[in-house]
């Protein structure tokens, strides 16, 4: 993985094109690559018997914004650490898990010009 300076990107953001979101990923996250691949394909599949476009502009929106929090180590790093607190057991802390996760991903997706969700 590629390193920091206080605060820095990793690498610029990519154009939301599989190819390039594929790069991004080799380069800063290479460990969810199968999963990209393979989520790739379904979407893909989807598309196909669909007759519509719906499921890849997902698949690209999703790993846009996964590309866009590894490229900040601390984010990724907070983000984490929430989705292990999510699943600690206690419900209060569940919740306020699911709160900062879902805080991160909206964060996330205004950054890079989507839609709220």
């Amino acid at each position: 993985m590629t390193t920091s300076t206080a605060g820095q990107p990793l690498i610029p953001q990519p154009p939301a094109t599989v190819t390039a979101l594929r790069q991004a990923l080799a380069q800063i996250a290479p460990a969810a690559l199968p999963a990209y691949t393979r989520e790739l394909d379904q979407a893909a599949d989807q598309a196909r018997q669909g007759a519509e476009l719906g499921p890849l502009r997902r698949f690209i929106a999703q790993w846009a914004v996964y590309v866009h929090i590894e490229r900040h180590p601390d984010l990724a790093k907070e983000l984490r650490r929430w989705e292990d607190a999510a699943g600690s057991g206690d419900a209060a802390q569940a919740r306020r898990a699911a709160s900062e996760i879902g805080r991160i991903l909206d964060e996330a997706h205004a950054a890079l010009g989507h839609p709220s969700r």
